[in-house]
C-alpha cells in the first residue's frame, strides 16, 4: 500500500517529481554498474599483478619474464620499460648531445606507464563521487517540490486537518530517503575503491623501482632472485638493456 501511495504521490507531483525520480533511478543504475565493474576489475588486477611479479622475478632472464600468458598492468609496465631501454640504446648514440640519460629516459617511460594504469583504475570513480554528492540534494529537491505541491493542493481544498497534511508531507520525505539510499552505496564504494587503488599502485611502484634498478644497473636488487637457483638475469650490463 505504501509503495502504491509513493508512486501515486510521484505522479501527482507532475513532470518535476517524475523527472526527479527518473534522475535518481539513473544515478542508482549508473553507480551500481560501476560498483560491479570496478570490483571485478580491481580483484582481477590484484590477483594478476602479484602472480606476474612473482613469475617475472622467478624467470631466468628478462625475456622469459615478459613472456607470460596472463596479461596484467605489471606485465605491461615491464614491456614498456624494456622497450624504452632498447629504444634508448638503439637511437641515443645518434644524438648524444641532445639525448637525455639512460636512467632518466627509462624512468620517464615507467612513470608514463604507471600514469596510464592509474588513469584506468580511476575511470568511473568520478561517477560514484558525483552520485554520492549530488543524489541527496536531488532527493531533497524532490521533497521540497512534493511538500510545496501537497500544501498547495491542501490549500486549494480548504481542508487543513492533521491527517490531510501529515500524509502528503510524509510521502514527500520519501524522496529524500531515496536520494540517501542512492548516495550511500556510491560513497562507500568510492572510498573502498580509492583504498584498493592505492594498494595496487603501491605494488606497481615497488615493482617499477626494482625494474628500473635492474635495467639501469644490469642486476636486480640483492633481495630479488632471478630464479630459484639464484642465476643472474641475462642483460647487457653496459646499458642495462636485456640481451
Amino acid at each position: 500500500m505504501n509503495q502504491l501511495n509513493t508512486i501515486e504521490f510521484i505522479q501527482q507531483g507532475g513532470l518535476v517529481s517524475m523527472a526527479v525520480a527518473m534522475i535518481l533511478v539513473v544515478m542508482s543504475l549508473a553507480s551500481w554498474y560501476f560498483i560491479v565493474v570496478k570490483a571485478v576489475q580491481n580483484y582481477r588486477h590484484r590477483s594478476l599483478i602479484q602472480k606476474t611479479i612473482s613469475a617475472f622475478w622467478a624467470a631466468p632472464h628478462v625475456q622469459a619474464g615478459m613472456h607470460q600468458s596472463m596479461d596484467s598492468p605489471a606485465l605491461q609496465l615491464a614491456k614498456h620499460a624494456v622497450a624504452s631501454a632498447q629504444h634508448h640504446q638503439a637511437h641515443a648514440p645518434q644524438h648524444m648531445n641532445e639525448a637525455c640519460s639512460f636512467d632518466e629516459f627509462v624512468a620517464r617511460n615507467i612513470r608514463r606507464s604507471l600514469t596510464a594504469t592509474q588513469t584506468e583504475l580511476e575511470s568511473g570513480l568520478s561517477v560514484l563521487a558525483s552520485v554520492g554528492s549530488v543524489a541527496p540534494f536531488v532527493g531533497l529537491f524532490g521533497t521540497v517540490w512534493g511538500i510545496y505541491h501537497a500544501l498547495a493542493s491542501i490549500s486549494a481544498s480548504g481542508q487543513a486537518t492533521l491527517d490531510k497534511v501529515a500524509g502528503p508531507v510524509g510521502e514527500a520525505l520519501i524522496m529524500t530517503a531515496i536520494g540517501l539510499a542512492v548516495a550511500i552505496p556510491a560513497v562507500l564504494a568510492y572510498n573502498a575503491f580509492i583504498k584498493q587503488n592505492r594498494v595496487i599502485m603501491g605494488q606497481l611502484e615497488n615493482f617499477a623501482q626494482d625494474l628500473h634498478t635492474l635495467l639501469t644497473t644490469g642486476a636486480p636488487l640483492m633481495m630479488k632472485k632471478a630464479s630459484k637457483d639464484n642465476a643472474p638475469v641475462a642483460i647487457n650490463t653496459a646499458k642495462g638493456v636485456p640481451a
